[in-house]
């Protein structure tokens, strides 16, 4: 296999797994919490909206079990992988299954669950219904990251170099972009479709996409698979004591960022729910003011970041990590205390602009560099250390922070539909996000000074 370059091959299943599988969560992320607040929550009691089962600490709730399980699962499954040395089965099969896992999402209703437990208490059957959408939620975070964070992280991984990691890494990142603007395209469907079709319409893609990885992946690793040794020794491997030392620079690009998601979390789970019910935005409103100029506006913008982003990731290959990532911390931070301050739709959708370049920059040296100071040989193994750092602590800790500042500081009384008066979550959670942000500044100022770039000296 050619490695010094991005085969045409190499960068079709980048672009298929990484979008799609963004896609699938992009779901999750963005509209599992919307499907609680808009479906499951539109007719609940009064009595139950504010009592133990609020909408505010369900999404909570359902965001660290999620983390949990994908972390979890990658370690066995990452390591599994490795033993197995088969990443394309893994990846494959596991697209299909993760389909029909966001599929079944598309039959969770309080009438569904009511006839399930012969339940008529409109309480029980909301909590029932609110614990089968997590349990499920956990189901099919299982499937997404046996066949994702596990098993198609690894592969570009292997199949990626030191030379062309910030190039690949920026196409990565284009790949939640493009998968926000098609879900979000999609979802304004959902007021005449309903989430049940909406949920069973994006299952059916990510399995598609699996069926094709039959055909066009190849492995990424060669040789027999490997029988010798514990295999549940090595799912402690990246915990020993040695090998956190002699990974130094490896640690220590998860620690800043893992806090750079924590950051993240602390305002993601909410954002749409914010944008809705707090600034007035409606995505339907919006589908039908387009016009063809308008449409065509969008395009170019959409191309300008498409090539903004990849110019990115070409500048951090020439030139290295460590003289983008100051700037990249204190775009990502300013943006998010001006997003405090910003009272209005317009102004918050200026204000996030610098917010996103600084996210868009971080995350592309972060994966990079993790993958640069990640072992050869070990990568399956290391894919759960990584999952506790990107995903476990932000997703427990961010959520718990921002439904914290919600519910103490800010929280926007919101009357649905229905006459509910039940919890909106406010701005303060973009302050709480900037001030954890400015914190990613320790690890990262003792990474620069160790060599934040694999080519420079560890100091």
């Amino acid at each position: 296999m050619n490695r010094s370059k991005l085969g045409g091959r190499l960068l079709f299943n980048m672009i298929l797994f990484g979008f799609m599988g963004q896609v699938a969560w992009n779901v999750e992320n963005m509209f599992f919490n919307t499907f609680l607040f808009n479906s499951v929550y539109a007719d609940a009691p009064q009595n139950a909206v504010n009592g133990t089962v609020s909408v505010v600490s369900a999404i909570n709730i359902m965001v660290a079990a999620s983390a949990a399980t994908a972390v979890v699962t990658t370690f066995i499954m990452g390591a599994l992988s490795d033993r197995l040395r088969r990443r394309k089965l893994f990846i494959a099969v596991g697209y299909m299954i993760w389909g029909v896992t966001v599929g079944v999402f598309g039959v969770i209703t309080k009438d569904n669950t009511a006839a399930l437990f012969h339940q008529s208490d409109p309480v029980r059957i909301l909590a029932a219904t609110v614990t089968i959408v997590i349990v499920m939620d956990c189901v099919m975070t299982f499937m997404g990251s046996t066949a994702n964070d596990s098993a198609f992280n690894a592969w570009v991984t292997d199949v990626t170099t030191v030379g062309n990691r910030g190039t690949a890494e920026s196409i990565l990142a284009i790949m939640p972009i493009g998968a926000m603007v098609i879900v979000m395209a999609l979802a304004g469907m959902i007021s005449s479709i309903g989430y049940s079709m909406f949920f069973l319409g994006l299952g059916a893609l990510v399995f598609l996409c699996g069926v094709i990885g039959l055909f066009s992946l190849k492995d990424s690793l060669d040789g027999e698979r490997r029988t010798g040794g514990n295999y549940f020794a090595e799912l402690a491997y990246g915990f020993r004591p040695s090998v956190v030392r002699e990974n130094a620079r490896l640690y220590l690009t998860l620690v800043s960022a893992a806090v750079f998601n924590i950051a993240v979390q602390v305002f993601f789970p909410y954002i749409f729910i914010y944008l809705q019910h707090g600034l007035g935005f409606e995505l339907n409103d919006l589908l039908a003011s387009l016009t063809p100029l308008k449409i065509g506006i969008a395009l170019i913008a959409v191309i300008i970041v498409v090539a903004a982003i990849i110019g990115i990731g070409k500048l951090v290959d020439k030139y290295g990590k460590k003289n983008f990532i100051l700037v990249s911390v204190a775009l990502f931070t300013a943006g998010l205390f001006a997003a405090f301050f910003a009272d209005t739709l317009s102004k918050f959708l200026i204000s996030i602009v610098p917010t996103l370049i600084g996210y868009g920059m971080l995350m592309i040296m972060f994966n990079a560099a993790i993958r640069d100071f990640t072992p050869e040989g070990k990568v399956g193994l290391f894919q759960g250390v990584r999952m506790i750092f990107i995903v476990l602590l932000p997703m427990v800790i961010g959520p718990t922070i921002g439904n914290f500042t919600i519910r103490h500081f800010e929280t926007v009384p919101y009357t649905n539909d229905y006459g509910i008066v039940t919890e909106c979550p406010g701005a303060s959670m973009f302050l709480a996000a900037a001030i954890v942000s400015l914190l990613i500044l320790a690890p990262v100022l003792v990474l620069r000074k160790k060599g934040i770039d694999k080519t420079e000296a560890t100091k």
